[in-house]
């Protein structure tokens, strides 16, 4: 079976993902102001790495781990809405690149997996 990555399109379909996916976010006024002072052609090359990675392509993350990269964001009040905000403007930017419905489904379950990683907090049911 081919990667999740290999099915949404490979390379070119991850970077005109991200491409859209932030300018939604920077449109968005519930999580816009967490991307103040970023610099976005760096932070967008972080994300088409990483999301590569998580999608099951190659591995050209060379970023911190998610805790640490969001570790200041939480500490600015990043949270669970913050969060949905963020898998909301994924799949409106998928969906808006003619992504079938269970290919979106499967990525949000991917963001799913990684939100108490990015919220800064155990899992449910750790120790």
């Amino acid at each position: 079976m081919k990667s999740l990555y290999e099915r949404l399109g490979g390379d070119a379909a991850i970077n005109a993902a991200v491409e859209d996916f932030y300018k939604r976010v920077l449109a968005d006024q519930r999580i816009s102001h967490f991307f103040e002072g970023v610099d976005m052609k760096r932070q967008a090359g972080h994300q088409k790495n990483f999301l590569m990675l998580a999608f099951g392509g190659p591995n050209r993350y060379t970023g911190r781990t998610l805790r640490n990269s969001h570790m200041p964001l939480v500490a600015k009040g990043l949270g669970d809405s913050h969060f949905d905000a963020v898998v909301e403007n994924l799949a409106a930017t998928l969906r808006g690149l003619g992504v079938e419905e269970s290919l979106i489904l499967e990525v949000a379950g991917v963001a799913e997996s990684v939100r108490d990683e990015v919220l800064n907090r155990s899992p449910v049911g750790a120790a």
